[in-house]
């Protein structure tokens, strides 16, 4: 692998793309890969394991490129969130308290169950952290990264968890999630206050804080494998939500052909892999079994944050641990030596 700069991306899906993630981030530590990442950008789900290795970063103890302590400080605190139901609680709790948003409540979730109180300010310099979401008021892109222009003069504070929060709000029951603007976007046109929106309505990819500016891209996508439905329902809340899945594959589509064609012009280096991804597409004798039915089940688990069984997360984290380790190796370190094994044996999927 080259010295060049190397960004990483990480898509939405929920609980679903947020244990994925995890098996991918335990792969790229095992191979030396995540201590030399220049920036992380992450979209949703993505954003929610991206805000959990964000605040374990400056306690990880890396030796020879390898965090030692990669377990405990970032897989052990994404299963615990992810043996809580957040999706309905939050909405509920934003509907019936007096001066409370369904944001608010997702902001005080991961606040309490996995952030805490650390600011934006307060992350890593290196490597940059971007958590993206979309301006409903102007349908486009918003960042938070460290060094954005605080919103107000007197400084006042983004969280971390504000913007995974942010970046989490699923249409239409945990979207918006409000923030002050700063002096230079109120002069731009915006309102004192920004309504977002999950990233994914403009980008489930988060590729735009990552091409062109760094040589090689790598992307992890979870995002739910798009179903054929020969009959479509005719309510307004599922036709909508049918709709949204629709959206959604096609913003995927064309952001993921955008990149392969980037690859094949050579115009960056990198892989691409996907929960819905074939692990035999990769034709590497030593990859990890992972028969396609078992795989495809797991790309169908629902967009939600909602409790996971724990056979469930185990095999998400070992999908997103196995494929990462057939794209890197074939791609990006085919000197890598190929994994043992499951990071969690006693839920294979071959």
């Amino acid at each position: 692998m080259s010295t060049d700069s190397i960004g990483l991306c990480l898509s939405g899906g929920g609980y679903r793309a947020m244990l994925f993630h995890t098996g991918a981030l335990w792969r790229l530590n095992e191979l030396g890969v995540l201590s030399r990442l220049d920036v992380i950008s992450s979209v949703s789900g993505g954003s929610i394991a991206a805000g959990a290795l964000a605040r374990a970063w400056p306690e990880l103890e890396f030796q020879d490129g390898v965090a030692a302590n990669f377990g405990p400080a970032v897989v052990e605190p994404l299963r615990r969130l992810a043996d809580r139901n957040l999706d309905v609680r939050v909405v509920l709790r934003g509907l019936l308290l007096p001066g409370r948003s369904i944001g608010d409540e997702v902001i005080a979730a991961l606040r309490k169950h996995l952030l805490g109180d650390l600011r934006m300010s307060e992350l890593p310099e290196s490597p940059q952290f971007v958590f993206n979401a979309t301006n409903l008021q102007n349908g486009e892109l918003w960042w938070f990264y460290r060094d954005k222009e605080p919103p107000t003069a007197a400084g006042e504070p983004i969280l971390l968890a504000t913007a995974v929060a942010a970046s989490s709000a699923f249409p239409p029951f945990l979207s918006p999630v409000v923030v002050p603007t700063s002096a230079s976007e109120r002069e731009s046109g915006l309102p004192e206050r920004a309504m977002l929106s999950d990233a994914g309505v403009f980008d489930n990819l988060g590729l735009d804080p990552v091409m062109p500016r760094c040589d090689t891209v790598l992307v992890s996508d979870a995002g739910q494998k798009f179903d054929f439905q020969p009959k479509v329902k005719r309510n307004w809340v599922l036709h909508l939500l049918r709709v949204l899945d629709v959206i959604d594959n096609q913003v995927r589509s064309l952001r993921k052909r955008a990149l392969v064609e980037s690859y094949v012009d050579r115009e960056a280096n990198g892989t691409y892999w996907a929960a819905a991804s074939d692990i035999d597409d990769f034709e590497m004798p030593d990859t990890l079994p992972a028969p396609k039915e078992k795989s495809d089940r797991l790309a169908a688990v629902p967009t939600r944050l909602h409790r996971l069984d724990h056979n469930i997360q185990r095999a998400l984290i070992n999908w997103g641990y196995a494929v990462t380790d057939a794209a890197m190796r074939k791609h990006v370190v085919p000197d890598a030596e190929p994994p043992k094994g499951y990071p969690y044996p006693e839920s294979p999927l071959g």
